[in-house]
């Protein structure tokens, strides 16, 4: 793919702040998203501030040679709830929290000591281009549905109360009033604003000439954000609720500054009783984020594979995989010190260097720092976060769909006459479309990863059942 701004190409003072901003609107509805779904008074601003410094990190590691954004993971959702569940205290929980992230980054660690003697030659035997193109593919068509359910909705929630009737044994009709939250918006009309952003960032990056035509999600997210702010405006002003998109409540109640999370895991008296019960509670959290981990693993390698791809230099050879790792893993467990949140390379920022054609790692550090900034700038963070979810619909539109085409794109040179290759793409993009998720208590092992671990088994045997008829042939 041709970029406009290689890796170590350096854009102007201003350009290199503007392309900054686009990919901090890019990643932050996820990197909030997860301290919001997680609650306990976890904060938004500390995982900004948490995804800042885990980024800054990793690009250190890597030798600024990968330009990828490290955001809050979505995969040890289930892994954070478990060190709230195991506390007995708020103190002991946040504790928890970043305990865990030590114990994922310590597998990232241990798996790049390992490549590090061994090579990365294994990852290209059983992973080749007809197992990861699929994978990477399965990473963007797997968050359709988020993008999807995005689209038609606003930010503006009211609780309700649904009556619904009940038949008794006594044969006695009952009402059951439930409570339930809606949104107040239309969803016609928030469908409408969500498509404007799409086809205003799609003209852009089509018709847009320089730099506008490396700035497409600012002009799309503006242009929705506008929309949908006058009609918010014209709602509360004439009582009208399907008109009401934004929720700008939010500025009533922001902070100006984050809620780091060690402060509140060091501030607590944990309360074990005994040394077995911390034994436990720690055992609990390694159990808990460990095995996701290195589901997680399988992840890292086809993100920087499509990143690769994309930006056309291999990064499990340069900088490496052992580096990328490490500073994945690394980064994750600082990350996690400040924001509580477990980091991750996001695929929101992949396909922002694609569509924008500037792979430079600058903009990468200066998006870091601008989060790490930003993250004391109580206004700013919460304009931010009241970006209607139809808006961030309409983009992600574009983002993954840039995702799932590039893991695609890999697999163009593959021969699908060969039942072997179409097999292991078939069993991939099905699995991953599917949904195919396998859990093992605390532990699920994700539809993407399911996708890989299957599309490797599948083309090792297949592989090999091939090598065994055409050696047999020879013979």
């Amino acid at each position: 793919m041709k970029m406009i701004y290689n890796v170590e190409d350096k854009p102007g003072f201003g350009q290199t702040l503007v392309f900054a901003f686009q990919q901090i609107l890019a990643i932050l509805a996820a990197t909030i998203a997860v301290p919001a779904i997680i609650g306990n008074d976890m904060s938004a601003s500390a995982a900004l501030f948490g995804a800042g410094v885990g980024t800054i990190v990793y690009l250190l590691f890597t030798k600024f040679k990968s330009p990828v954004f490290l955001g809050s993971s979505f995969a040890f959702i289930g892994s954070m709830f478990a060190a709230f569940a195991g506390g007995v205290s708020m103190s002991l929980g946040y504790l928890g929290l970043i305990l865990g992230a030590c114990f994922a980054g310590l597998v990232y660690v241990l798996i790049a000591i390992v490549v590090k003697f061994v090579g990365v030659g294994w990852v290209n035997r059983i992973m080749p281009a007809v197992v990861i193109g699929p994978t990477v593919a399965i990473i963007g068509l797997s968050l359709a549905g988020n993008a999807i359910g995005d689209l038609t909705s606003g930010n503006v929630k009211q609780t309700v109360d649904v009556v619904t009737q009940a038949v008794t044994e006594s044969g006695e009709t009952v009402n059951i009033v439930t409570q339930e939250t809606q949104q107040l918006a239309s969803g016609y009309l928030c469908l409408g604003i969500g498509l404007v952003t799409l086809f205003v960032t799609m003209f852009c990056s089509v018709y847009g000439k320089k730099m506008l035509k490396m700035i497409p999600f600012i002009i799309g997210i503006c242009a929705g954000y506008v929309i949908a702010a006058v009609c918010t405006v014209i709602g509360t002003n004439c009582g009208i609720d399907a008109l009401m998109v934004i929720d700008f409540s939010k500025f009533q109640s922001m902070k100006w500054v984050p809620d780091f999370t060690f402060l509140t895991a060091f501030s607590g008296n944990y309360e074990f009783g005994n040394a077995g019960s911390m034994a436990a509670y720690i055992g609990t959290i390694a159990v808990a984020y460990v095995p996701v981990a290195f589901v997680v693993f399988a992840e890292h390698i086809a993100d920087h594979k499509n990143l690769s791809s994309i930006i056309e230099r291999d990064l499990l050879k340069d900088p490496g995989l052992s580096r990328t790792l490490l500073g994945d893993g690394i980064g994750s467990a600082v990350g996690s010190f400040f924001g509580g949140c477990p980091n991750t390379t996001y695929g929101e920022s992949v396909g922002c260097v694609a569509i924008s054609g500037n792979a430079s790692v600058v903009t990468i550090v200066t998006t870091a720092i601008l989060c790490i900034v930003f993250s004391f700038v109580g206004p700013f963070v919460t304009f931010l976060a009241t970006i209607p979810s139809c808006v961030m619909g309409g983009i992600c539109i574009a983002l993954y769909g840039f995702i799932a085409v590039s893991g695609l794109k890999m697999i163009q040179h593959v021969d699908l006459n060969e039942n072997s290759n179409l097999f292991t793409v078939s069993v991939i993009l099905i699995a991953g479309i599917g949904g195919l998720e396998v859990t093992f208590g605390a532990v699920t092992i994700t539809e993407v990863a399911a996708a890989l671990i299957l599309g490797i088994l599948a083309n090792v045997f297949l592989h090999n059942k091939k090598e065994r008829e055409e050696l047999e042939t020879e013979l």
